[in-house]
């Protein structure tokens, strides 16, 4: 019986990392993983649908490279089996890396799926069925999540696919009926329609991106539909069904039908908590199934934390190992408290966006007067030099005090230029201060200062605003 310091059940963003910090801290730490080391995010999400959008975003360009006066001759084709093969050397070879990150620094790594029988003893059944017994004096639970089950459309793997399927498609069919206009529903409707797939969202709330701001949602439909992808809003598919080899939508509360090849369901995700043997030890639960847990990643149990999806929103790879580092060195006798307050994320769609803060909506719902700067993309020269002229910088700042309450931008690398807008949250940087930091020209991250500068109606490269 092997006995550790800690146990970590799950080898994704939040367990890798948590394994890791536990060994830099001094301790030695065991990963439990039933499958492959990265989790969804390197081995079905992030990782992979990115590398299929950046093969995606170099077919766009070689398509218009007359408009850079490049003449590109002969045929242009994408390979979508090539794409994915491509996708799969680099999943390997950074499921190796985690690897030799666990050898590097000591953590022991077993796999098997693990069940905890006490409150320091786990169950590692492998996939021969032997069972191995762990001890370990600290657990911390971060087994992630999966794609949600609707009963209207069940994901088969085939003709109705998840997320987890889609990043291995090898063929692209000719029409693609996306449940979900979510940040992956938008996502792979960008992918598919740039590959050549028609492709039909459907979303039962009034809004693409209905989570986010409202400003950014009426952009991202504008450049939806200049994509020429159909998006039907506030609408409710009740059943999908086969017909010969077609799939079939059907509609609450009308006659109309979708038709489609393949439909992808992205509609949220469901936590893995179950088989764990949590009720065992009296670990409990949330309204939605997920873990619940205080700011420094503590169960209701003594010496069980928990990290990632597991716990709930927001589920992004980033948050997951921040908590796992607050997890691992709680576990360990420290004392840090996740702030979520200035947490980005990037949605990677044509074009794309990058969010840290609230929406314009949540900050007034939560009691600020709020004054709002924007500024357009395609006013800067270095977007007209690249032709990337899509876009907008919008900043939320508070009336009373100027604290940034958050930052949105849609454009291109708008997920790398949004973490300025990040650093300046964390740090308590006034839109004013924000304004007044002198960024290079010619650069896309000026559009940044300019809807800072916009905030108080002195935007440089924009028309005055209008009194009031």
């Amino acid at each position: 019986m092997a006995a550790y310091d800690v146990a970590v059940i799950g080898g994704g963003p939040a367990g890798y990392v948590a394994g890791v910090r536990v060994a830099q801290s001094g301790g030695s730490c065991v990963v439990i993983e039933r499958g492959e080391l990265g989790g969804t995010c390197l081995n079905w999400g992030c990782i992979p649908s990115k590398s299929l959008i950046a093969a995606a975003e170099v077919y766009r360009n070689i398509k218009n490279a007359d408009a850079y006066g490049i003449e590109v001759t002969g045929e242009v084709r994408a390979d979508l089996a090539a794409m994915v093969e491509r996708k799969d050397k680099i999943v390997a070879g950074l499921v190796k890396g985690i690897g030799g990150l666990f050898k590097a620094h000591g953590v022991d790594h077993v796999t098997g799926d693990a069940e905890i029988l006490e409150r320091r003893k786990i169950s590692v059944r492998g996939k021969n069925g032997d069972h191995e017994i762990v001890e370990a004096s600290k657990i911390i639970i971060a087994t992630g999540s999966r794609p949600a089950q609707i009963p209207a459309f069940p994901i088969d793997g085939k003709k109705i696919i998840s997320s987890e399927q889609a990043v291995h498609l090898k063929k692209l069919p000719e029409r693609v009926l996306i449940v979900g206009a979510g940040v992956i529903g938008c996502e792979f409707a960008c992918l598919y329609r740039e590959l050549g797939a028609e492709v039909t969202m459907v979303e039962l709330l009034d809004r693409v991106l209905p989570l986010g701001d409202e400003d950014v949602s009426k952009l991202m439909a504008r450049e939806l539909r200049k994509q020429k992808i159909k998006v039907r809003l506030g609408e409710e598919i009740t059943s999908v069904s086969p017909d010969g080899e077609e799939m079939v939508a059907g509609f609450e509360g009308s006659d109309e039908e979708e038709r489609a090849d393949l439909v992808l369901v992205s509609v949220g995700r469901t936590m893995n908590t179950d088989g764990l043997g949590l009720e065992r030890i009296g670990v409990e639960l949330g309204a939605h199934g997920e873990i619940k847990v205080n700011d420094l990643m503590e169960t209701n149990v003594a010496g069980v934390y928990a990290a990632g999806d597991v716990v709930g929103e927001p589920m992004l790879a980033h948050v997951a190992s921040a908590e796992g580092v607050a997890a691992a060195e709680n576990a360990m006798g420290a004392e840090i408290r996740m702030d979520y307050r200035a947490i980005p994320a990037g949605i990677f769609t044509h074009p794309e966006i990058g969010v840290v803060g609230m929406a314009e909506h949540e900050a007034e719902k939560a009691g600020h007067a709020v004054r709002v700067g924007k500024f357009s993309v395609r006013t800067l020269g270095k977007a007209q030099a690249e032709r990337a002229l899509e876009g907008e910088v919008k900043v939320i700042a508070d009336a009373a005090d100027d604290a940034i309450l958050g930052v949105h931008i849609v454009g291109a690398h708008a997920a790398d230029i949004v973490h300025e807008a990040a650093v300046a949250m964390q740090h308590r940087v006034t839109a004013s201060d924000l304004a007044g930091t002198v960024h290079s020209h010619p650069t896309l991250s000026e559009a940044v200062m300019e809807a800072a500068l916009d905030v108080h109606g002195e935007a440089i490269h924009a028309p005055p605003k209008k009194r009031s």
